[in-house]
């Protein structure tokens, strides 16, 4: 159940874990979808040291969340403004949302996903978007339950000389 998940805010001091979670919903998610040497070569270390530093240069409409069970950190979401290019919208976008591949069905995403739409709607957002792959069937199911639906967007995602096709999901926020 969600109640016994906290979700805050992330910390500094959370960036391994965080990077830890990250990359193994990478290479447990993406398995068949995108090329399996470039999953085989992520490497948490490194990706916690991008994340201090994102994390560390972020502003503060970027929000980076944490969910906590049993006082260990077991997933990880981010939103903030939709980038259209290099052009912040009035939409918010989820940047990213991963869950420790062991704790899939547990309601960690539910809980995250739910925290992050509540912010975005108290920031007075009308809608979240977000981009998920196209073959990734289980996202897309976990997604369209929690109230959203591809908008007809679609682009490539470059991954190791491969195109990857993402489509984008949208779903409107109640009015304030």
């Amino acid at each position: 159940m969600d109640d016994d998940i906290l979700i805050r805010p992330m910390a500094l001091a959370d960036c391994e874990r965080v990077a830890e979670i990250r990359i193994g919903g990478w290479q447990s998610a993406y398995q068949g979808l995108v090329p399996q040497p470039y999953l085989d070569a992520l490497d948490a270390t490194r990706d916690a040291e991008r994340r201090r530093a994102h994390f560390a240069q972020a502003d503060k409409s970027v929000v980076n969340l944490v969910a906590e069970r049993d006082d260990e950190i077991v997933g990880w979401a981010c939103h903030g403004p939709y980038r259209d290019g290099e052009v912040r919208t009035e939409d918010a976008e989820l940047y990213a949302l991963y869950v420790d591949p062991g704790r899939y069905g547990d309601g960690i995403g539910h809980a995250l996903l739910q925290e992050s739409v509540r912010r975005c709607t108290a920031a007075g957002h009308a809608r979240m978007l977000l981009w998920v792959l196209e073959h990734n069937t289980r996202a897309r199911r976990f997604y369209e339950r929690a109230g959203f639906g591809p908008d007809g967007a679609e682009e490539p995602f470059e991954v190791d000389g491969v195109e990857v096709p993402e489509v984008r999901y949208a779903r409107d926020l109640p009015a304030g």
